[in-house]
């Protein structure tokens, strides 16, 4: 450079990427974020004195807080200020003062500036924020790390802006934009801007390839209806549908021709209206000369299947036949199917059992996280809600993002922060917020749906209480797989072995010693009806209900389980086995057990995901029980068997990304139907049979 004479390399792909050492920002490491110190957090509640209000300074050694206080006594009286005022009623530059530390006027410019280099402890006060930055610096103690980090919130990089690479790598630009402005944009914006670049003819003799290559996958990603999805979307960010079409839409670029693609649930996030577009880039890959095997649940997507297959007829030892192969008219004919039932709409006959909406309300004004549009909404208390719209609407913006953060901070002391938003109204009217989510109930084969539902300690103390357990003094951990004494000391209550396989992934036996059954030979001889621990743990949940049906703490439990439609789990199957939606009926099974207040708000996010018709009725039929009960059951939801049986309906859009995030219809799903301008409503109408009501929406 002339002007200032630093001298720059040449420009390569490397600088472009937060991936490597040569484009990566240097203070944050390519990361993009930083962890910083949140005044909001360090001070909740601004009625306190000021010698009080400072959080972490009034936890630990005794001693300690009292020098912190006297610190704060002293910086008031030197301003003329009582140390007893309420934080928020002291004049905003001392307020500053006591985050930033004292003054300084280097070269004589005025202001208030955090020290560059920290004083030795015990040179006076140097503010919270830089007193809370040293000590978080310096100490060696992982518990104290952790407590001041809970403090702390992760915000864009100061240096980068989060935009995640070095300056020289941001001063390149084409077409005016650097790259971390080009991969903000959202993939239709994108490909409007690469197709309209003006290049000279050197420029496009370089450049054709690869913008005909960039501009082919933005393609593919549009035709898999993912047009609202930024290009640096963090991948943890994503829903699992809009992963499994990324890498469909990897797929279509791909070009092959006789590859067997095996897709499970695609539709999984996806609105009825972006079914259509998804359906569509199937059809390409099979016109294209492939196979595509498809495990789904969709009406959509079965209804164009070319060959059916419809295992069953129920689930676990129930299941695992063929009840019908053939084309979808065949189905459609086919009187032992349930799948078919449901496609002739002969389950969708009898009219929904609905709630008015009473006085009661949770109101979220003025919503600003990601796409939403200064958004007001009206959540009714009491009733059974759904929040839909079309992908990228803002709905998991709007209920965990925002309106889930703001609760579990208000009624549990959460320190996630919630998204940007005015007010939140009517929170007074709930004392508990759970989230039942799709998360696993537990990682290891140590835990189960026995251990979990709360199922094992009453069956271990009926065990206990046998004759036989009595007279040898056999306790209630005699049959816990988990403590020595009863499980078998050769695979430790595990039932299985690890052989370590070097370089190969990690190979397991059935131990030889109990074969599987995880007990030693003494604690099985204990048997009721002929029938030992481990056959309990073998039972599923349906044969255990019969088996314990004269014992009611077990059979109490039991029946909660049966009811939300996991009947053929068995008791001992391991944790991780299970799929996300039977650990979320599990979760609400659990709930089911509790008393209801009254005043409790229970979220779900796409309960339905891996589930059939029929185990879609068994949802629908416990979420109303929940709602019964008092309780608010707020759902994020596309299925329209669920839509169709809720009391109230929040459609979000009218479209994905930018062209989302307002409320486009509220009301029951009558009134939503009556919306002219809801994707939601035409496929109320069109698929689930719900007549408009006059003048909604």
């Amino acid at each position: 450079c002339p002007a200032c004479d630093r001298q720059f390399d040449p420009p390569a792909p490397a600088d472009f990427s937060f991936n490597s050492p040569h484009g990566a920002c240097p203070a944050c490491h390519g990361l993009g974020v930083e962890d910083a110190f949140d005044e909001a957090r360090i001070a909740p509640d601004p009625t306190r004195p000021l010698e009080r209000a400072i959080e972490p300074w009034q936890r630990g050694a005794r001693r300690t807080v009292l020098r912190y206080r006297r610190q704060l006594r002293a910086l008031a009286e030197a301003a003329g200020l009582d140390a007893k005022t309420p934080l928020g009623e002291l004049p905003p530059d001392f307020r500053r003062r006591v985050f930033d530390g004292p003054p300084e006027t280097p070269s004589g410019a005025p202001g208030f500036r955090r020290r560059a280099v920290t004083p030795p402890r015990r040179a006076g006060f140097t503010g919270v924020l830089p007193d809370l930055a040293r000590r978080l610096r310096e100490t060696e103690s992982d518990y104290v790390r952790e407590f001041l980090q809970r403090y702390t919130v992760r915000r864009p990089c100061s240096a980068c802006g989060g935009a995640r690479l070095r300056a020289e790598s941001l001063a390149c630009t084409v077409g005016g934009l650097s790259i971390a402005a080009l991969t903000a944009m959202p993939v239709r914006e994108a490909a409007a801007f690469l197709a309209g670049l003006r290049l000279t003819a050197a420029e496009t003799a370089r450049a054709r390839m690869v913008l005909r290559e960039a501009g082919l996958r933005l393609g593919f990603l549009a035709e898999v209806g993912l047009d609202y999805l930024t290009l640096d979307r963090g991948s943890a960010t994503l829903s699992g549908g809009e992963a499994q079409r990324i890498r469909l839409a990897t797929q279509l670029g791909a070009g092959l021709a006789g590859v067997l693609y095996v897709l499970d649930e695609p539709t999984i996030g996806l609105h009825p209206r972006d079914t259509d577009r998804l359906l569509a880039a199937l059809f390409r890959l099979r016109d294209a000369g492939n196979t595509l095997v498809v495990v789904e649940h969709d009406p959509a997507t079965i209804r164009a299947a070319d060959h059916i297959l419809d295992l069953g007829p129920g689930a676990g030892r129930a299941g695992g036949r063929v009840v019908f192969e053939g084309d979808l008219p065949a189905l459609l004919r086919d009187p032992d199917s349930s799948t078919a039932a449901y496609l002739r709409g002969e389950c969708n006959a009898a009219p929904p059992r609905r709630r008015t909406p009473g006085p009661d309300a949770l109101a979220v004004e003025g919503a600003q996280g990601f796409n939403l549009r200064n958004l007001d909404v009206r959540i009714p208390l009491g009733l059974f809600v759904c929040v839909t719209g079309v992908s990228g609407s803002g709905k998991s913006t709007l209920v965990d993002a925002t309106l889930r953060r703001a609760l579990a901070r208000r009624l549990h002391g959460a320190g996630e922060t919630p998204a940007p938003h005015r007010a939140l109204r009517g929170a007074e009217a709930i004392d508990r917020l759970i989230v039942v989510d799709a998360a696993p109930i537990g990682r290891t084969p140590r835990s189960n749906p026995a251990t979990y539902a709360g199922l094992f300690p009453p069956i271990r103390d009926f065990f206990a209480r046998l004759p036989l357990a009595r007279a040898r003094g056999y306790g209630p951990g005699r049959f816990s797989f988990n403590v020595k004494g009863g499980r078998c000391e050769h695979c430790r209550g595990d039932g299985q072995l690890r052989i370590d396989m070097q370089f190969l992934p990690d190979l397991f036996i059935v131990c030889e010693a109990c074969g599987g059954r995880r007990y030693n030979r003494e604690t099985l001889d204990v048997r009721v009806r002929g029938r030992s621990i481990a056959d309990v743990l073998a039972m599923t949940v349906d044969e255990a209900l019969d088996f314990f049906a004269a014992v009611p703490p077990v059979a109490r439990r039991l029946r909660m389980l049966a009811e939300v439609g996991l009947g053929y789990l068995q008791l001992g199957q391991a944790a991780p086995t299970l799929s996300g939606g039977e650990a979320q009926r599990m979760k609400l099974a659990g709930e089911l057990a509790r008393r209801a207040t009254g005043r409790t708000l229970v979220m779900l996010d796409e309960p339905t995901t891996g589930l059939h018709f029929s185990d879609v009725e068994r949802l629908v039929a416990v979420l109303e029980r929940l709602r019964d009960g008092g309780n608010t059951v707020l759902v994020i939801e596309h299925n329209l068997q669920v839509l169709r049986r809720a009391d109230w309906i929040v459609d979000l859009g009218p479209e994905g990304g930018d062209g989302g995030g307002r409320l486009v219809a509220e009301g029951p799903p009558e009134a939503i139907a009556a919306c002219a301008a809801s994707h939601t409503g035409r496929a109320l109408r069109d698929g689930a049979g719900i007549r408009p009501a006059e003048g909604g929406g």
